[in-house]
């Protein structure tokens, strides 16, 4: 490695001094120590020689560091958060299978031994090759389509994983969906008009029942974790929130979170939603069951999304467009 090129410190979205992040997270005193590490981690364990460490971004006990060589730009990701490393293995497995099976995801590449994820030196870290690409732009409307309809092949690929029960659970199961949109109003709405959490509870109560069956979901499906490349999706990213749920309830989720980044998040037009949402149609079209809990879910997601106070990203007006569309699908509930 080319010790004199530091590599440049980031944060991914917290407001800290990174150089206090990289001591008190990680451990290296400097930029130079920390890019010495990367090199000789993957020397040792990957039988890669690396030109320079040129950055690494941080985020809670979480880094990535974007290394040149040779052979092109890898990314390495190491976590420092013991209780993670079971998970991290698991969602490194499920990477590789999806990329056998030709969906877009940025997949690992084997250490010496084989391993997917390398634990060592307290530290769990795993290699990947670069992909090109740019963050989802919401204002290009075909690649918001073509986010849909890449989220229900990525759906079908997941519902077939044969090793979806190795994949430890994160806490809270989802319950039935009637209970789990019913406590989160009971509990967590306060903030909320009351008119718009009647109109959910008016939903709920005409539901179609809740069978809709739960699988392996990505559940984090956003701008900040879609990398395209030429009008199509280039990468799908980060699995680590993978879970089992309703794949509608992450529907509803990435429909309503799609614009999201790092930063200043807000919400999309109704106009983005409807084409993400026709882009997924367009792969899988909903039955009827499913199509009676769209649009409650998709209130329940607006609406969890708006804050206490201060609104300044306009959460609180998309919440109320939803709303607006959900008293015209079921017009008495508004009377």
């Amino acid at each position: 490695m080319i010790a004199s090129r530091a590599p440049v410190l980031e944060m991914l979205w917290e407001p800290h001094d990174p150089r206090h992040a990289l001591d008190g997270r990680f451990g290296f005193s400097d930029e130079e120590s920390a890019g010495r590490w990367v090199a000789a981690m993957l020397d040792k364990h990957w039988g890669v020689r690396i030109d320079f460490c040129e950055r690494i971004v941080m985020s809670g006990g979480n880094a990535l560091a974007w290394v040149g060589t040779p052979a092109g730009r890898l990314l390495a990701k190491w976590s420092v958060v013991p209780e993670r490393f079971p998970r991290l293995a698991q969602t490194a497995r499920l990477a590789s299978w999806l990329h056998g099976r030709g969906v877009p995801v940025s997949a690992p590449v084997p250490a010496r031994d084989g391993r997917l994820q390398v634990e060592a030196d307290g530290v769990s870290m795993g290699l990947q090759r670069e992909i090109v690409g740019e963050l989802l732009d919401t204002a290009d409307l075909n690649q918001v389509r073509t986010a849909g309809a890449v989220l229900a092949r990525l759906q079908d690929a997941l519902a077939a994983y044969p090793d979806a029960d190795q994949l430890p659970a994160l806490a809270g199961s989802p319950e039935p969906l009637t209970a789990r949109v019913t406590a989160w109003v009971d509990s967590d709405a306060d903030h909320l008009p009351v008119a718009a959490r009647d109109t959910l509870r008016g939903l709920l109560a005409g539901a179609p029942p809740d069978g809709l069956p739960r699988q392996l979901v990505h559940f984090d499906f956003r701008s900040a974790n879609i990398l395209c490349a030429r009008g199509e999706v280039a990468a799908i990213l980060d699995f680590e929130e993978t879970r089992h749920d309703h794949r509608l309830v992450e529907l509803a989720r990435a429909a309503v979170l799609l614009g999201t980044r790092y930063h200043n998040w807000g919400p999309v037009s109704a106009d983005v939603r409807a084409e993400f949402l026709a882009g997924y149609r367009s792969e899988r079209p909903l039955t009827p069951a499913e199509s009676g809990w769209l649009d409650i879910l998709l209130l329940w997601q607006a609406m969890a999304m708006v804050p206490p106070g201060d609104d300044p990203t306009g959460w609180g007006p998309s919440a109320l467009s939803q709303l607006e569309l959900a008293h015209r699908a079921a017009p008495i509930l508004g009377s």
